[in-house]
This record gives C-alpha cells, sequence and structure tokens, in this order.
C-alpha cells in the first residue's frame, strides 16, 4: 500500500548528511579581526591575477568559454602536462562531487580517512552510496589500514596529501604501494589542494601516478597559494577516459570568464607564488617552535596552518581558548567534527597576526587552569 505524502521528500539518505560547516570569519564587537579559520593566503592574489580578472569582467553579457581553455592550457605549460588530461571546475569541490555522481551508486563504498576532508563522505552520500572511515595512525594516512577495508563494493578511495587538518603528508612510495594494492578499477583520488606549499624531497602530488595509471586522479585548486578562493577554481588531472565521463555531466559553463582568466594568469606568476612558500617555510617554523615552548602540542605541518592540541582529553580547553581568541580578533578553526575535541587549527597569517596568535596564547596558557 502506498503511502501519501503532503510534501516533497528528499530521496532516502540525504537528510543523513551533516551538512558542511566553513570556518566562521567574524569576532563580535571586536573592532579588528584576523581570519585564520580558513587556510587562506596572507599574500592575497598575483596582481596579474586580479589585472586579467578585470579585464575579462568587462564583458559580462558574453559566456564564458565553456572549455576553459586559457587555463587549461596555462596549467597544462607550467606543470609539464597535456591538456586534454585536464578538466577546470567552480573549485576543487566541483571536481570531487563529479567523481562521487558519476562513479558511486546505491551499494557502493568510498573510503575515506578519519581526519580526511569532511567534503568527502558528503558527496559519497549524496551519490547514494557508504562512506567507509578507516582509521589514521599519529594524525597520518594509513595505507594499510586502507587497503584492509577494500571490499567488492570499494569504487572510490578519497586520501587528501598533505592532509586538512592534520598539515601530515603520505610519501610517494605508500602512495604508489596504495595505488599497486587497489583493484585496477578502483579510483584513487589525491586531493592535493596544499601541495605548492610542501618541500619534501619524498612528496609528490600526483602526476606521475596519474601520467602512469588508468584508475589516479589528482585534483588542485587556486583557492589556497593563488588566493582566488572568491572566485572558485580547481582543477583535475585525469585519465582522459575519466576527463571524459566528467564532461558529459559537468554544466557546459561550470566556470566563470573572470576565474578562468585570473586562474591562467596567477598559474603562469610563479614568482609570486615562491614568495608566498618562501613567507610560508618561515613562518610555520617559527609558529610551531613558539607554541610548543608554552606548553602545547603541534602536529608537523607542510601545508599553511598547523594543527594545535591543547593539555585535555574533552575538548573544554581548546574550546576556552578558541573564545580567548576569537575575544581579541583571532578567528582559528574548531576541528571537533574532524576528529579533534581538544584541538585548534591555525592558517599561517601575516606577520601582525601570527605574532598576535602567539602571544594570545602564551596570556592563555599562562592562566591558572
Amino acid at each position: 500500500m502506498s503511502v501519501e505524502m503532503n510534501k516533497p521528500v528528499p530521496r532516502p539518505g540525504i537528510l543523513d548528511i551533516a551538512a558542511y560547516v566553513p570556518g566562521k570569519e567574524h569576532a563580535p564587537g571586536v573592532a579588528r579581526v584576523f581570519k585564520l579559520s580558513s587556510n587562506e593566503t596572507p599574500f592575497g592574489a598575483s596582481p596579474k591575477a586580479i589585472a586579467a580578472m578585470h579585464t575579462a569582467i568587462e564583458h559580462l553579457e558574453r559566456y564564458p568559454d565553456g572549455q576553459a581553455k586559457e587555463l587549461r592550457q596555462a596549467i597544462a605549460d607550467v606543470h609539464g602536462l597535456n591538456p586534454s588530461n585536464i578538466l577546470c571546475g567552480n573549485g576543487s569541490d566541483e571536481l570531487l562531487a563529479l567523481l562521487c555522481h558519476i562513479y558511486l551508486g546505491a551499494g557502493d563504498e568510498g573510503i575515506v580517512t578519519e581526519h580526511g576532508f569532511l567534503i568527502y563522505k558528503i558527496q559519497i552520500m549524496a551519490a547514494g552510496a557508504t562512506p567507509i572511515t578507516v582509521k589514521e595512525k599519529d594524525c597520518t594516512v594509513d595505507v594499510d589500514a586502507i587497503l584492509a577495508a577494500v571490499t567488492d563494493k570499494t569504487r572510490i578511495v578519497f586520501i587528501a596529501n598533505p592532509a586538512n587538518p592534520t598539515g601530515t603528508y603520505v610519501p610517494v612510495s605508500e602512495i604508489r604501494r596504495l595505488q599497486a594494492g587497489l583493484p585496477k578499477h578502483v579510483i584513487l583520488v589525491l586531493d592535493a589542494a596544499y601541495a605548492e606549499y610542501v618541500r619534501r624531497n619524498d612528496y609528490e602530488a600526483g602526476l606521475e601516478l596519474v601520467s602512469s595509471n588508468a584508475n589516479v586522479v589528482m585534483t588542485r585548486t587556486f583557492s589556497k597559494i593563488y588566493g582566488l578562493a572568491a572566485l572558485r577554481v580547481g582543477w583535475m588531472y585525469a585519465p582522459v577516459d575519466i576527463v571524459d565521463a566528467l564532461n558529459r555531466v559537468r554544466g557546459p559553463f561550470n566556470m566563470n570568464a573572470a576565474a578562468i582568466a585570473a586562474g591562467a594568469a596567477a598559474m603562469r606568476d610563479q614568482a609570486f607564488t615562491e614568495k608566498a612558500v618562501a613567507f610560508n617555510l618561515h613562518w610555520i617554523e617559527k609558529v610551531t617552535k613558539e607554541l610548543e615552548a608554552i606548553g602545547l602540542t603541534v602536529t608537523p605541518s607542510v601545508a599553511n596552518f598547523v594543527l594545535i592540541h591543547f593539555p585535555d582529553v574533552d575538548g573544554k580547553r581548546a574550546a576556552e581558548a578558541d573564545d580567548f581568541l576569537t575575544s581579541r580578533g583571532y578567528i582559528v578553526r574548531a576541528v571537533r567534527a574532524y576528529g579533534f575535541p581538544n584541538s585548534l587549527r591555525m592558517s599561517i597569517g601575516t606577520e601582525e597576526a601570527n605574532i598576535g596568535v602567539i602571544d594570545a596564547l602564551t596570556e592563555f596558557m599562562g592562566r591558572k587552569a
């Protein structure tokens, strides 16, 4: 017997999804605010990218290039890639979502890691599939745990490398071992949103693995080091068959003209990017050292943020520290939803912001418990 419904109802599973909550932006009653909750670059965007954007918006009446050829060619030139293997999107989030909606369905499983980016789980569930969460080891992706979780229902594996919110990374030798251990029909997605910041000899973002395998995809973003978060620019390097599948489903004009132009200019301005890398390397080392000196534990990070652990088990001290920092205009990220109830994530900001957080936490930790 059918049940009469008196309003539209989402298909089963949608209302079980916990909506993504971005980092907070405001500190009520505080005159000056330093936002360090979303891993945005303190350098802003390249002046060349800004100029390209202004030129693009002189013709708002025109549709953008549905193939984003200018942007794809810039990416291909800088990284030495074939443009046919590149797909650009409205942020890498769109590309991650498309992968799930095209390659997952009811009865399928997608593997994520314990502290992985929350969007993975959201999009797996949105596609009607089941997310399988595996434990990490010392805040780092555990390849053996992933391989042990693979079943005949597994269709996709998501790895953020470097990881957010931990800032840790998996060496390329382990990524290769993971790929070799997966069934050939399972897609390994390497989310390398913070790859530009990494300066480690044993790290590889995923370009070589994609080039030599039919089941590896790498995604990247312009929201971090390139400073184009407001324009939503992402890209994917993947086998042509996967690019073709996504092209059949994505919106015909999924990127706006300003994003395409600014992204291409930003990609070609590598000198600007290198300045941001040098600044970040200096300050992530200094911030880590200073915070550890006042009794906090900091997970070693190769990205543009640090995960700060407070000396308690219930998260009360971290929450108090968050409120304390906010009252002084320093907005960081609570990461309870990522499995860290007693921790906060701090983006590396300007020199003034970094020093301010160090001083504020020094004061906070010096108070009586």
